[in-house]
């Protein structure tokens, strides 16, 4: 069996006003390097065979800063990225209802090639490593598409830094309660 740590990125400015980054590449700022410090104290103790991260700078960083006391290197996977939200990156939704009224979706990747994108890396990245334990930094919205694959239902947003852990065993993904 696979373990799979699967964190959220620290916060951007972005992540606070509330604007939608997509694979628009925003750093993290000082809280989101508080919360990436503050995650790797938590797993100090959690033992890693390999670190993944998005290619996105928030994701990237977030990453260094948890993998670094581990001295495991990251690994870096673009299909990791969040949702390629088009014209809708860097919106807020009050802006999005004043510049696209009445429009229900955005212009960038579907919820299926999204999915696609992101279940194929984790699916890769777990094949890659029988038996291990594997710390994936990623996004929110990536995050919560994989776990709803995995479990079916609504998932509600994960927290900047907030960490949920999967299985993969048989070729299959699990959630761990």
């Amino acid at each position: 069996m696979t373990t799979i740590l699967l964190a959220r990125h620290g916060e951007t400015d972005w992540n606070r006003e509330g604007r939608l980054q997509g694979w628009d590449d925003r750093p993290l700022n000082e809280t989101g390097r508080e919360q990436a410090r503050e995650l790797a104290r938590r797993l100090a103790d959690v033992p890693f065979d390999a670190v993944y991260a998005s290619d996105l700078t928030r994701a990237r960083q977030t990453a260094e800063i948890v993998a670094e006391p581990h001295r495991v290197p990251v690994l870096i996977d673009p299909d990791l990225r969040e949702m390629h939200y088009g014209t809708w990156s860097g919106l807020t939704r009050s802006e999005i209802e004043e510049r696209f009224p009445g429009v229900e979706r955005h212009d960038g990747e579907t919820r299926e090639q999204h999915l696609g994108r992101v279940f194929g890396a984790a699916d890769r990245i777990a094949r890659r490593h029988p038996g291990q334990r594997i710390l994936i930094v990623s996004h929110g919205g990536s995050m919560r598409a994989l776990r709803r694959h995995c479990v079916g239902d609504p998932v509600h947003p994960i927290e900047n830094c907030g960490v949920y852990e999967l299985t993969f065993r048989d070729g299959v993904f699990a959630p761990v309660d």
